[in-house]
């Protein structure tokens, strides 16, 4: 493992798109995120999203490492889902989306600093954070349950396979993840 010695997370810039797509198809054949790739449309499309509230980016040495965003809870198959697991209508409700870390950094913190950042963004304005995430993706998984996020249901998006299982529906309760 390399030695972590700077990491700085702040707000992601239009600038540090293009290298945060580089470090997207550098990590999508070990990580299969996202899942369908190459990707039907621009993957600057995938790392800066149509409706994002908020998005981050995680710089390791001064070099672009990851990014995660927070998006509004649509009104579709995830947000209803969400919506009767929590009791909660969709504005009380944020997503986190459009997370990822460069393979090279994974293993130094960067995930868990960026996976806070939304979470305590989210948390500031009295919201509760949701995410999906699908279920071959075991080191997702991994990372969100032991930060204390628990699964509320499974939804299957229109862009998974038949093969696939359902995707995870999950959440981070009031004070869950604390430490």
């Amino acid at each position: 493992m390399i030695p972590r010695t700077d990491l700085v997370v702040r707000p992601r810039t239009t600038t540090d798109v293009p290298p945060l797509v580089e470090v997207l198809a550098e990590q999508q054949p070990a990580s299969r995120y996202p899942f369908r790739w190459p990707l039907p449309f621009p993957a600057e499309e995938f790392v800066a999203r149509a409706g994002e509230e908020a998005a981050w980016v995680a710089r390791v040495d001064g070099r672009v490492a990851g990014q995660v965003a927070v998006l509004g809870v649509a009104d579709d198959e995830l947000g209803r889902a969400w919506c009767a697991a929590t009791g909660l209508a969709p504005a009380d409700l944020a997503v986190v989306a459009s997370f990822f870390v460069g393979t090279r950094h994974r293993g130094r913190g960067v995930g868990r600093a960026l996976l806070a950042t939304a979470v305590g963004w989210v948390r500031e304005r009295g919201r509760l954070p949701v995410l999906d995430v699908v279920q071959g993706h075991a080191a997702a998984v991994r990372l969100y349950t032991s930060a204390g996020w628990r699964t509320v249901g499974e939804a299957r998006p229109p862009w998974l396979p038949d093969e696939e299982p359902p995707v995870l529906l999950m959440v981070l309760d009031p004070g869950a993840g604390e430490r």
